[in-house]
């Protein structure tokens, strides 16, 4: 499955796109600086290859579904959380990265995704990665991603 972010010229949100066969559902994706927060959601789920938001729509479930609680998806929503923040404040040490992991799983109740110092490391570099991919996307064109498992 490819997801489909299209730059928009103008206002607060871009578009995230899934083609299945012959229907398309999008939603719009919150432009947040950087890349677009649904991207995030790529990046993460992408390097840590837990079931989010996004893989869970790769397996089935509508881009526009309201997410029923479960461990993993939402300790990925947490680390989704803290790398948007992380790429926002400029980068702090990963060490305090991982402490804002547990702080915000302790703060609603899910139990924090162990994640280390080179999972940051790996995260940071797909961030990069997407980044400097959407930055060369013109506004209007589309840039698709596909998970690489």
């Amino acid at each position: 499955m490819r997801f489909l972010f299209d730059k928009l010229r103008d206002g607060k949100y871009d578009r995230l796109r899934v083609e299945r066969g012959d229907a398309v559902e999008e939603i719009p994706c919150p432009k947040i600086g950087g890349i677009p927060h649904d991207m995030v959601h790529f990046a993460v789920e992408n390097v840590m290859q837990g079931e989010g938001f996004l893989r869970r729509v790769s397996g089935g479930e509508t881009l526009g579904f309201r997410m029923v609680r479960n461990v993993t998806s939402d300790q990925m929503e947490r680390l989704v959380e803290v790398m948007q923040a992380d790429a926002i404040s400029g980068f702090p040490p990963a060490a305090d990265l991982i402490d804002i992991v547990r702080v915000t799983g302790d703060a609603r109740g899910v139990e924090p995704y162990p994640v280390t110092e080179a999972d940051i490391a790996a995260l940071r570099e797909e961030m990069k990665r997407l980044s400097q991919l959407w930055a060369a996307t013109p506004a209007g064109d589309t840039l698709a991603l596909e998970f690489k498992h």
